[in-house]
């Protein structure tokens, strides 16, 4: 069994600052600090910080008065930093710069009384966060997943712009994008969409590890959307593929009569887990030698929040 690795994988800018926004904040604030949600859509990642001391909670009112919250890189809506504020709570953002950049984006379209439409995942924390940022009329505010909900979509008004979850899968985001333009054809919006270039390059190189391999890996949690992503992009490829939080989720069915398996990880996976998943693989009978596909990607960083 020859392993393909894909060379453009694993932890984005986003993350990174976010996950280093946590551990400097536990150097500062110790047993004081809180992260409202997962920082990032990873079980490793939140047990590591956990381990060191961070409290992680689903609500304001979990964090007693006056301790420190840290907003996840999925960002939030404007009535939880308002509430955070109320409670007197040390608020730290470690919402992504490109999560912030649609924020804004939502922000003026709420001041000019637009009616928005957001693409992406019911329920998902970026989409929840994107959609508190717009606080003219909530009825003008939907959430379309795909071409069918944009056909069944109804607005009030014809003066209408649209932004885009930055984990969705490119080519089925596009066709939305289309739909929409289509059928609303004064709406307003990014060219293509809001995909972050992290997305994007990720999701290049599922295709280019297709083309030589017969079933694909992706590290990444269960409710990771980027990682899911790219386990269903190895698939529209025609490859078999499965999303696995780390190697111990590999199952001996997955390999039989795999003579080639791609690997690759989600924007919030460690790469610690990359190279548990080929050290598993090569005491499975996997070549020795590990092929890397594509581009080596460059090393990118994102500022730090002031307050930290």
């Amino acid at each position: 069994m020859q392993i393909y690795l894909a060379n453009t994988r694993g932890m984005c800018a986003g993350v990174n600052r976010a996950i280093n926004v946590v551990e400097l904040a536990l150097q500062k604030y110790g047993s004081d600090t809180y992260v409202l949600h997962e920082v990032v859509h990873n079980k490793h990642v939140v047990n590591n910080l956990r381990d060191k001391g961070a409290h992680f909670v689903e609500s304001l009112d979990e964090i007693p008065q006056g301790k420190v919250v840290i907003f996840s890189a999925h960002g939030v809506g404007k009535c939880i930093v308002a509430k955070a504020k109320e409670r007197g709570l040390k608020i730290i953002d470690a919402t992504c710069p490109l999560v912030t950049r649609i924020h804004k984006k939502i922000n003026k379209a709420s001041d000019l009384g637009q009616e928005v439409i957001v693409i992406g995942h019911h329920g998902h924390q970026e989409v929840i966060g994107t959609i508190g940022q717009y606080t003219y009329d909530k009825s003008l505010v939907h959430v379309v997943e795909n071409v069918d909900d944009v056909n069944k979509l109804e607005v009030k008004t014809d003066n209408l712009v649209f932004a885009t979850q930055t984990t969705l899968s490119i080519d089925e985001t596009k066709k939305t994008v289309d739909a929409l333009r289509s059928r609303f054809v004064n709406i307003k919006g990014p060219q293509k969409d809001d995909t972050c270039f992290a997305t994007q390059l990720r999701q290049n190189a599922i295709k280019d590890l297709a083309k030589y391999c017969e079933l694909i890996l992706v590290a990444g949690s269960k409710n990771s959307s980027n990682s899911k992503r790219l386990s269903e992009v190895a698939i529209s490829c025609g490859c078999k593929s499965y999303l696995i939080d780390d190697y111990t989720d590999i199952q001996d069915s997955y390999l039989e009569g795999i003579s080639k398996v791609g690997i690759s990880a989600g924007a919030s996976a460690p790469e610690y887990i990359v190279e548990d998943i080929i050290t598993y693989l090569k005491s499975k009978g996997a070549n020795e030698n590990v092929i890397c596909i594509g581009e080596v990607p460059k090393n990118l960083s994102f500022a730090l929040p002031d307050d930290i």
